[in-house]
């Protein structure tokens, strides 16, 4: 099946910087459809957890530390996220409004500037992932663990905790029209009104690479079902970063504590991988770095939404955590969200 989209409104970047990308993307091949032609799976009612979970795992960024998560039910609607060792500060929203940086991972603050928790994608993504819609994340720190099966952990403590319905629907939005946002290396995002009030998320995400990763592009409806084959997709770093971490990271404080190893991160060379590569194809091709982009990274900043459960289309090439934060904020900025009823 061939895909094909209208641009829309460009409300960041130019014209021509979008339609070259665009020409691009639109030739490049589709390696898996995994498409729904109903529902999608989720409760249409207002849901939380049943209980506590709490997982543990070497810290991301400090990994001679255990560092634990505790996730369970919240009274309030939304994501909270509850820095415990920190007894004057409220808990954080899980909300564009709240994000700090996303120059290499998001990062969440309110309040006190030691209010944080980093790299919140891979924890937030379950927000959309599993369809939940109010929790709350307990932790004594801004550091997250770090997990060798990615984000599974967590979707197996939401498994365990089970997902039990409140006495409301939940709420739906999508955009009032097709937009797009275009960033400044030839990369972009286009996000599309559902159609007909489906209350289904599509993704079409493309990456390309000048690796051993190369062109990948999946095209996948968002269900309990893909999002957990995702869950599995670690993140990956290049092998020279890998060295610049081992060698002159040594120096760097944010660097020389890092908790990555060849088992929780994929590293990715020129021609080859370093490690074994999941979601392998029988051509040869490992899809694990376009699971990750599309499920525990474009996820995560459409998690960001805090008025309702997306649902539409929502297209992505070469695109990160940047240009993904930018697009969430201009939605809001440009009151483009809106209610499916």
């Amino acid at each position: 099946m061939a895909f094909s989209y209208p641009t829309g409104r460009v409300l960041l970047g130019q014209n021509e910087v979008l339609r070259q990308a665009y020409e691009k993307f639109i030739q490049q091949e589709i390696d898996v459809q995994e498409l729904c032609d109903g529902d999608a799976g989720y409760s249409s009612k207002r849901t939380t957890l049943g209980g506590d979970r709490s997982v543990t795992g070497a810290g991301t960024f400090y990994g001679k530390k255990l560092r634990t998560l505790t996730f369970g039910p919240s009274d309030d609607p939304g994501w909270w996220i509850d820095r415990t060792d920190l007894h004057e500060q409220l808990p954080t929203s899980v909300s564009i409004r709240n994000v700090w940086t996303s120059a290499r991972n998001i990062v969440l603050r309110s309040g006190n500037p030691h209010n944080y928790l980093r790299m919140v994608e891979h924890i937030i993504a379950l927000r959309l992932g599993m369809g939940v819609d109010d929790v709350l994340i307990g932790t004594d720190n801004g550091d997250p663990p770090l997990f060798d099966r990615s984000s599974l952990d967590l979707v197996e403590a939401f498994e365990e905790a089970g997902i039990v319905e409140k006495d409301e629907p939940a709420k739906f939005v999508t955009v009032r029209e097709p937009v797009s946002f275009v960033g400044d290396r030839g990369d972009f995002l286009i996000f599309l009104p559902t159609e007909n009030g489906r209350k289904t998320l599509r993704l079409d995400v493309a990456i390309d690479f000048n690796s051993v990763i190369g062109k990948q592009r999946i095209v996948f409806d968002v269900t309990p079902e893909t999002f957990r084959k995702g869950a599995y997709a670690r993140t990956n770093a290049s092998y020279q970063q890998m060295v610049m971490v081992r060698t002159i990271g040594k120096l760097v404080a944010d660097m020389r504590n890092l908790g990555y190893t060849t088992d929780n991160i994929l590293i990715h060379g020129k021609k080859k991988w370093h490690g074994t590569p999941r979601f392998q194809m029988d051509n040869g091709k490992a899809l694990e770095p376009v699971w990750h982009r599309a499920t525990l990274d474009l996820l995560a900043a459409i998690a960001l939404i805090d008025c309702g459960r997306f649902v539409g289309t929502v297209v992505s090439y070469r695109a990160g955590h940047t240009l993904d934060c930018r697009a969430v904020t201009l939605l809001h900025l440009h009151r483009l969200l809106t209610p499916v009823v």
